[in-house]
C-alpha cells in the first residue's frame, strides 16, 4: 500500500514559527508534522509514501522523514500544479497499482486509515473521502422573551459534514484528476454525479496547522496524548 502526502504549503501564515520550513516539516513536539501522519499510515499497512512538494525541497523531505518507517520518496513539482495536479503528478512515482491514500501534509489527525480503506473497498467506490464535523469557532448566545440574553454556551460541532482532505483513491479516480488545478472542483463532482464517490465519517481529531495558535494547540495535544502518537 502506498500513500501521497501533499506538502507544497509555504507556511506563510506561521511566520517565524516555521523557521523557513514547509508546513509539513514544521516540528511538533520535536518531530516533523508529516512524521505523525506517516506513523499512522504505517500502522494501516502503508510501506511507501510519496511526498508532493515544491521543486528543490526533495532532499529536505527525504532526509527529515527518513526515520518515519515507510520508504519516503519526494516528487518535486516543476511548477505549482494545485492539489489535484499535485496528486496526479506524485502518482506517476508509484511502484504498484491499486488503491492508495492521499492527504494534506499540514494536518494533525487521528483518522482510522485501516477502517477508511475497508469502507472504501466494501463499497466498491472509485474514491472515498473522510468527512468531519469540526468544532464551531463561535459560542452560542441563548435568547429568551423580548430577546433577553439568558446565557452563553460553547457552540459544539457544526451541524454538517466537511471534507477532511483525506482520501482513498482507485486508479479509476486518479484517471479523473486534472494535470493542474483542484480535484474538488473537477474530479470529485464528476465521480459524485456518476455515483462513484463515498464518504467515511471521522469523529476524532482533525487540526489544520495554519497559524501559530494552531501550532500551539497541536503541540499541546501531542504532549497530552503521547500514547496516541506512539511517542
Amino acid at each position: 500500500m502506498e500513500a501521497i502526502i501533499l506538502a507544497g504549503g509555504k507556511a506563510e501564515r506561521l511566520g517565524d514559527a516555521a523557521a523557513g520550513r514547509p508546513k509539513a516539516l514544521v516540528p511538533i513536539a520535536g518531530r516533523p508534522l508529516a512524521a505523525y501522519q506517516i506513523a499512522r499510515l504505517a500502522a494501516a499497512g502503508v510501506g511507501r509514501v510519496i511526498v508532493s512538494c515544491a521543486a528543490g525541497q526533495e532532499a529536505a523531505f527525504e532526509g527529515e522523514l527518513a526515520r518515519a518507517g515507510p520508504e519516503v520518496v519526494a516528487a518535486g513539482e516543476p511548477e505549482r500544479l494545485g492539489r489535484g495536479g499535485g496528486i496526479r503528478f506524485a502518482a506517476a512515482r508509484r511502484s504498484e497499482e491499486g488503491d492508495l491514500f492521499a492527504l494534506n501534509g499540514d494536518e494533525l489527525l487521528d483518522v482510522d486509515f485501516a477502517a477508511l480503506l475497508a469502507t472504501h473497498r466494501a463499497s466498491g467506490a472509485a474514491a472515498t473521502l473522510a468527512v468531519a464535523r469540526p468544532p464551531s469557532p463561535f459560542g452560542v448566545v441563548e435568547l429568551g422573551a423580548d430577546d433577553a440574553v439568558t446565557g452563553f454556551r460553547e457552540g459544539g460541532r457544526i451541524p454538517y459534514w466537511v471534507n477532511c482532505g483525506v482520501y482513498v483513491l482507485s486508479p479509476e479516480a486518479l484517471a479523473c484528476f486534472p494535470e493542474r488545478g483542484d480535484h474538488e472542483s473537477t474530479a470529485f463532482p464528476e465521480l459524485a454525479r456518476a455515483g462513484r464517490l463515498r464518504a467515511f465519517r471521522h469523529e476524532g481529531l482533525w487540526l489544520t496547522v495554519n497559524t501559530p495558535k494552531d501550532l500551539r494547540v497541536a503541540e499541546e495535544h501531542v504532549v497530552a496524548h503521547p500514547e496516541w502518537l506512539g511517542a
